[in-house]
């Protein structure tokens, strides 16, 4: 079944915990919380794809809100099938061709967002509690987190949701106080060789052209 024949597209729990496990899975690899402010902010990383995943095949949320305010303004004759559940393809119409072009991009930036975060474990722990300035620390000072925002991006953009979206700042700030936290026990550890480092790369997101 498909698009609009389909009543109600919802309702497929085993789908919301084997999409949770998987992203979970893999996130945890990679940021693997060992102190109990990480495991906070990994709180909360994983509140953020429940919510995603069981807006996505549980329950609508969103579509339910969305619907209860316009009414018979949503542009949707049926908003609880899977296709009207694309808010950007309902909204902004543009039919197969613009779903393609969606999951290229949110798929691509998951991509990026986990090669990211894998490049930066794979350094860490190789370095052996060495400073780590290269590969994508060349660029930012939490790559592995920069990885994880990029991925929360791309979900965002394939599935956007208001709680989500709401959640998409706060995980943010949580990763920035857990930055500054860790950053001040890197500059006990390594002092000024840090200090100098942070002077010159940023927290999360790269620049544009690195100063010669």
């Amino acid at each position: 079944m498909h698009g609009e024949d389909v009543s109600f597209a919802y309702g497929f729990w085993s789908l919301v915990v084997v999409n949770v496990a998987l992203f979970v899975f893999f996130i945890l690899s990679f940021l693997t919380p060992l102190r109990k402010r990480e495991w906070r902010s990994m709180g909360v990383t994983i509140a953020f794809f429940v919510a995603l995943f069981t807006e996505m095949y549980g329950f609508p949320l969103t579509i339910y809100i969305l619907t209860g305010i316009l009414g018979s303004k949503y542009p949707a004759l049926n908003p609880f099938s899977h296709a009207s559940g694309h808010l950007w393809l309902t909204f902004l119409g543009g039919g197969a061709a613009m779903m393609t072009v969606i999951h290229i991009i949110s798929n691509g930036l998951v991509f990026l967002g986990f090669a990211i975060m894998w490049n930066g474990w794979k350094l860490v722990h190789g370095a052996k509690g060495k400073l780590v300035t290269g590969g994508p620390y060349a660029y930012v000072r939490h790559p592995q987190y920069s990885g994880l925002f990029i991925i929360m991006i791309g979900m965002l953009i394939q599935w956007p949701t208001i709680i989500t979206a709401l959640m998409f700042p706060v995980l943010v700030f949580v990763y920035y106080r857990l930055s500054k936290r860790e950053e001040s026990e890197m500059i006990n550890m390594f002092g000024n060789d840090y200090k100098r480092y942070m002077e010159e790369t940023p927290m999360f997101v790269p620049k544009l052209r690195k100063n010669l």
